[in-house]
């Protein structure tokens, strides 16, 4: 008997026990969905998340108040943060450089602002942030109508403004042209649109359509505060070395920050592909835990599969001891039930992987992060599944194959 005839079998016997089948299929399938579910969310969301940094560009890095950046805290214990980089401190950086780098100084301004334009307004979820001349250029940043601020409007801050997409979407009937140089009221204070940003999309830590900048000076006078930490972003020319450019800026900074020799840094310098690694690190931990739940739920699975084969083993034994005097060796019984164990674990387990394909992705959905199809926890599903057909059938198998046949078609 060939293995395409035993996966009939296989089925045909499934068919015949479809109750006790099913739910031992369905503890596989829940088993293999919180695996693949879980760890194509975190996939999904990282994947997300690098696209997101990937703008910043691999020339570039930035600097940031001390522990409140995107860092774990192995030890459990919560960092106090540093001291705040104050305006003066991030334009006396930009004032006294003397790279041929871009620095972006930005701070955010408010998080959750209702827009106002005529009888239309948004939710209040608009973020606000106040940026310097060379944020769109640091961040990789395109308008698509309009402009960007004039020098004038920097230096002076005035009440100007470039809103995100969904701004568009939502006041102005997604014609971006038709914003431009119209007044909208953010928080009760008057702004003029001259700018609209080209749509960015979303992620677990943004969204940048929904967010409007503003010049900086325009951010510290209406929305500053006392102890208010900017942000400092800085992309080289593709020729200057990384690290010299790392090296001379920190140098720089802590001077302005006048902090003694031998004294560590108060403040964050990071790389895009270090933040990176900081998150997979982070979620290096939930995918262990995740992946040793999915097998305490498939070990209850195996226990669950090997209780049906022992149950079909006794309820069959007649029919083994037919098929052994037909001529049927031992191998064929042993390969028989094994192929059986190994078809309820594959039909569980595709269930499995296509529901925690959906609930991973959704999930990720929710949290801004993108869809994507996870082929190596799929491999890694079927395989599961297949060693657990396996180990759950062995026994079972073995007893089946060792039934004598002369007392099998005794038995009653």
């Amino acid at each position: 008997m060939n293995v395409l005839e035993n996966i009939k079998l296989a089925i045909g016997n499934v068919r015949s026990n479809l109750l006790r089948s099913m739910l031992t299929m369905l503890i596989i399938a829940f088993g293999v969905m919180a695996l693949v579910g879980i760890l194509t969310a975190i996939d999904s969301i990282l994947s997300s998340m690098t696209n997101n940094f990937s703008g910043l560009g691999a020339n570039s890095f930035s600097i940031i108040q001390k522990n409140v950046g995107f860092r774990g805290h192995p030890d459990g214990k919560r960092r106090i943060p540093g001291p705040p980089i104050s305006f003066e401190q991030a334009m006396m950086l930009v004032e006294k450089n003397k790279l041929p780098t871009k620095i972006a100084v930005f701070a955010t301004a408010s998080s959750s602002e209702k827009v106002i334009y005529g009888d239309k307004s948004t939710n209040p979820e608009i973020s606000i942030l106040g940026i310097n001349e060379h944020y769109l250029d640091v961040n990789a940043l395109n308008i698509k109508a309009g402009r960007p601020f004039s020098s004038t409007e920097y230096q002076h801050g005035v009440n100007v403004c470039i809103i995100g997409n969904d701004i568009v979407k939502r006041l102005f009937s997604n014609r971006p042209q038709s914003a431009i140089d119209r007044d909208i009221s953010i928080g009760g204070k008057k702004f003029r649109i001259v700018g609209v940003m080209e749509e960015q999309g979303s992620s677990m830590t943004s969204n940048l359509d929904k967010q409007i900048e503003i010049p900086l000076l325009t951010q510290k006078k209406l929305y500053g505060f006392q102890d208010q930490s900017y942000s400092i972003g800085i992309s080289t020319p593709v020729k200057m070395n990384l690290d010299d450019a790392i090296d001379y800026t920190t140098g720089l900074f802590r001077n302005i920050r006048r902090l003694k020799a031998g004294v560590d840094n108060d403040f964050e310098v990071q790389q895009a592909d270090a933040i990176m690694k900081i998150l997979e690190d982070n979620s290096s931990t939930l995918r262990i835990a995740t992946i040793g739940i999915g097998l305490i739920t498939l070990l209850g699975a195996a226990i669950g599969l090997m209780n049906i084969m022992l149950v079909s083993v006794t309820e069959r034994t007649r029919e083994i001891g037919i098929r052994k005097a037909l001529g049927a060796t031992r191998n064929n019984i042993l390969v028989q039930f094994l192929v059986e164990a190994i078809v309820i674990c594959q039909i569980g387990g595709l269930l499995g992987i296509f529901f925690g394909i959906l609930a991973g992705n959704s999930i990720a959905l929710i949290l801004k992060g993108g869809f994507i199809i996870p082929w190596g926890w799929i491999i890694l599903g079927i395989v599961t599944c297949v060693i657990v057909g396996l180990i759950s059938g062995i026994y079972p198998a073995m007893k089946a194959s060792r039934l004598d046949p002369v007392e099998s078609l005794r038995y009653e």
